[in-house]
């Protein structure tokens, strides 16, 4: 199964870490909100969408078997996930 370019942005940037890592984590340097961003912005609801979009994409990743879980969410942060093989061979094809 091939990645989507939103599946291979978040995964190159999980596989980038040594480390396990909360995908979530990315989303903000995956899509930037504008400068002065709040709940008034006029592009505040599109960006809010893009956000819940890539929750969605971080599903699928799991999803596909392309990430795992290392540590479980406990509250004070989500759940902290490494590529697998499978991912990593992924985002070579």
């Amino acid at each position: 199964m091939s990645l989507s370019t939103d599946e291979r942005a978040l995964l190159t940037l999980i596989s980038a870490s040594p480390e396990p890592v909360v995908m979530s984590d990315f989303f903000h340097e995956l899509s930037p909100p504008a400068p002065g961003m709040n709940e008034r912005h006029p592009g505040h609801e599109e960006w809010l969408l893009r956000q819940i979009e890539w929750h969605r994409v971080s599903v699928r990743l799991w999803q596909q078997n392309y990430v795992r879980i290392v540590a479980p969410a406990n509250g004070e942060r989500g759940d902290m996930v490494k590529p697998t093989e499978v991912g990593l061979t992924a985002l070579t094809a």
